[in-house]
């Protein structure tokens, strides 16, 4: 009789962080914590995305106690939330795990939710995908923002993305696989994620404190993000600009029927040539075309951006106790 050992599965984690060496050692214990209990290999992908505080130092002790499971990531400055993510998915999509799940290290997506994704995964789902609800007591101006970009991005993008999506989710080897061949250079996975498909479920989730210091995403970041997000899955503003371009011209019309209309009544004597009404048009016009202007001007932009073919993050040389690599794109 023949034997077959059972190979155990492997999850991956990818965690980026920035300037998050003060909570790292208590959220990578944790996150061990939480996943004790799972039947599964584990690695964790940690990316140092330029941080200016000891977080390579932790990564690199972290590394030195663990070799095998922690593999840091050190980027050679701060590329950015959705680029640190591509580095950590472009590494485990080299040797694919069953699934990866992809959380912020600063705490706020609760590692102790990763065994329900799990659970999710293992019952057929290729995408676990979490769902931020606020808690009452949170900024309302924040919230608000929040609902008015996704409700924007659903009306006037091509795909749909749930509201209060985080990247924080799970993905499985198919997916992840899929995902990969995205290259873009503008990266936007809560869009590309649920671009590809597969049969994904929502899992919501309540967003815990963060275990030291204060968020790094400032206003700048998240306006660019939504940016990239709308721009990248709509081509909503570049029909915009042609309505309003037709308007404009009905506009036109109008007026040129009122001013016909004088010449047929017979009443040309009443058309005073008008100084303020004709600066008035010039300047619409000139405002009508500056706006256009600007909206095609951000798309070749981004073409500009894609066809140099820049790589999205550099990887400098590994912190001690993992792998030297110098460049992924």
């Amino acid at each position: 009789m023949a034997f077959h050992a059972r190979i155990k599965m492997r999850l991956d984690l990818i965690i980026p962080l920035y300037n998050e060496g003060a909570s790292l050692r208590g959220f990578h214990a944790a996150l061990l914590q939480a996943l004790s209990s799972l039947p599964y290999e584990l690695r964790f992908f940690y990316i140092d995305d330029g941080s200016r505080d000891d977080t390579g130092k932790v990564l690199a002790d972290l590394a030195q106690a663990d070799r095998q499971r922690v593999q840091p990531i050190a980027l050679s400055r701060n590329f950015g939330h959705q680029a640190a993510l591509s580095a950590g998915l472009d590494r485990a999509a080299r040797d694919p795990a069953d699934a990866v799940v992809m959380l912020d290290g600063d705490g706020q997506h609760p590692p102790a939710l990763v065994p329900e994704m799990v659970r999710l995964f293992e019952s057929g789902y290729d995408v676990v995908q979490m769902q931020r609800h606020d808690p009452p007591g949170s900024l309302r101006f924040k919230r608000a923002a929040s609902a008015s970009f996704y409700w924007l991005i659903n009306r006037m993008g091509e795909t749909h993305i749930a509201a209060g999506s985080a990247d924080f989710r799970l993905l499985s080897r198919d997916a992840l696989c899929a995902l990969a061949q995205l290259r873009e250079y503008h990266r936007f996975y809560r869009g590309l994620v649920e671009w590809i498909g597969f049969r994904s479920v929502i899992l919501p989730y309540t967003p815990a404190p963060r275990l030291a210091g204060r968020s790094k995403y400032s206003w700048r970041k998240m306006l660019r993000l939504a940016e990239d997000g709308l721009f990248s899955f709509s081509l909503a503003p570049l029909r915009l600009a042609l309505v309003i371009g037709l308007l404009f011209l009905a506009l036109l019309a109008v007026e040129i029927v009122y001013v016909l209309s004088f010449w047929i009544r017979g009443a040309q004597h009443a058309l005073v040539p008008g100084w303020s009404s004709l600066m008035m048009v010039l300047t619409l016009s000139s405002a009508i075309s500056m706006l256009l202007l600007g909206i095609l001007g951000f798309y070749v932009g981004m073409i500009f951006q894609e066809v140099k073919r820049r790589p999205v993050y550099v990887v400098r040389p590994e912190v001690k106790g993992g792998s030297s690599e110098r460049q992924i794109d």
